[in-house]
């Protein structure tokens, strides 16, 4: 049977092809160190995995949850934003809760958006923010994040044409490629630019508890006005090393979490309740695990930026996280240059190009190994002599 001109059109899933090469390469025997991935490699902290285990033997978590999710979790969700940002949400009209953000992301135009509406997306981005335009049958206009404006969007560039259509625009602060983090001015410029042109603004907060140099990355929904034009997404995969349970929640607006909300009733059936349970505990319970994940992170960032530094490699440092953006040598194309040090050097990054247009020139590296793994990958490519 043939597949539908929805599915002919979805891009390809670049994280799936990266994994597939560095698996290969792994299960050839060779010492792969995987800078390439997004997947944290820290458990799960025990209080949450403890919640879980209790909330599993317990058999009323053993029936179908409530479509739109438990109470407890839609309370957990509101006073984490309430607690960790100032702002009030209610839990009853202002919650999504999702099967990981993600499904959020690519359904939301689903649910929003009509054919010949526009999605303004950032350019380089998460790659998979591309897959809701062709389920949904609208267009897309990427937003060129540049280093000169410090990886932000500028709207002044956004064309006549492009703002009459444009009805969404994803943002994602701190930024997966990029490291980036927003400055308060920075989303009231965007709150007040939404407003203008009456588009909704989608802001993927999932690195939100990772910023540095004791810096905590603003929430979008902090800014004055926001509510009235947008939601932000978060997820519990980066802040709780939970990327494998698969859950996370949006907030905001309250008409675009209802158009969430009205189209999970039809998709889905609920998360698991004891998965629910756990999440609300992570939620609520003591933040001294995301304190110390944030600082294992920072010191693996140290690391790396002391050894590029060491072997002549100018990079700047990323500001939140668990990512950062690397310029190339001269002379390679990203993807010749991502494959070089597969091929060279046993080291797995991903393509700048992977990301966008306008994520050529870099790779993407993650601070997903430990510090010893990230020195000795930058000794690897020291004898390459790039640099």
């Amino acid at each position: 049977m043939e597949f539908s001109k929805r599915l002919q059109q979805l891009p390809t899933q670049f994280f799936a092809s990266l994994a597939f090469k560095t698996n290969n390469a792994i299960a050839e025997g060779r010492d792969i160190i995987n800078l390439g991935q997004g997947n944290p490699d820290q458990p799960t902290p025990a209080h949450i995995v403890k919640a879980m285990q209790e909330a599993v033997a317990d058999p009323k978590n053993h029936k179908y949850s409530p479509f739109r999710g438990i109470p407890e979790l839609r309370k957990a969700a509101a006073s984490f934003y309430k607690r960790e940002y100032g702002v009030e949400i209610d839990p009853n009209t202002e919650v999504a809760i999702l099967g990981g953000t993600k499904i959020g992301l690519v359904e939301l135009p689903l649910a929003l958006m009509n054919p010949g509406d526009l999605l303004l997306l950032p350019d380089p981005g998460y790659p998979d923010y591309l897959s809701g335009a062709p389920l949904a049958d609208v267009e897309f206009s990427l937003m060129p994040l540049k280093a000169v404006d410090g990886f932000l969007p500028d709207f002044k560039e956004l064309e006549k044409s492009v703002l009459q259509r444009a009805k969404l625009m994803y943002l994602n602060y701190p930024n997966n490629p990029t490291g980036a983090v927003a400055t308060k001015e920075f989303f009231d410029e965007t709150a007040a630019f939404a407003k203008e042109h009456g588009i909704g603004v989608v802001h993927d907060f999932a690195y939100g508890a990772i910023g540095f140099d004791g810096q905590k990355p603003p929430s979008f929904l902090q800014t004055e006005g926001a509510k009235e034009v947008g939601i932000e997404m978060y997820t519990l995969s980066k802040t709780y090393n939970m990327a494998g349970w698969r859950i996370g929640f949006a907030v905001g607006n309250a008409d675009m979490i209802e158009s969430l909300n009205l189209i999970q009733d039809h998709l889905f059936a609920g998360l698991s309740p004891a998965l629910q349970v756990a999440a609300a505990a992570a939620l609520s319970g003591d933040q001294q695990c995301v304190e110390e994940l944030v600082e294992t992170y920072e010191k693996r960032r140290e690391v790396l930026v002391a050894e590029c530094t060491r072997i002549g490699w100018n990079i700047e440092a990323p500001k939140g996280s668990f990512f950062a953006w690397l310029p190339i040598p001269k002379g390679f194309t990203s993807i010749e240059f991502s494959n070089y040090l597969m091929d060279h050097a046993d080291i797995s990054v991903a393509a700048g190009s992977g990301f966008g247009k306008s994520g050529e020139g870099y790779i993407r590296v993650g601070l997903l190994v430990d510090g010893p793994r990230i020195a000795e990958a930058i000794q690897r490519i020291e004898k390459l002599d790039l640099f």
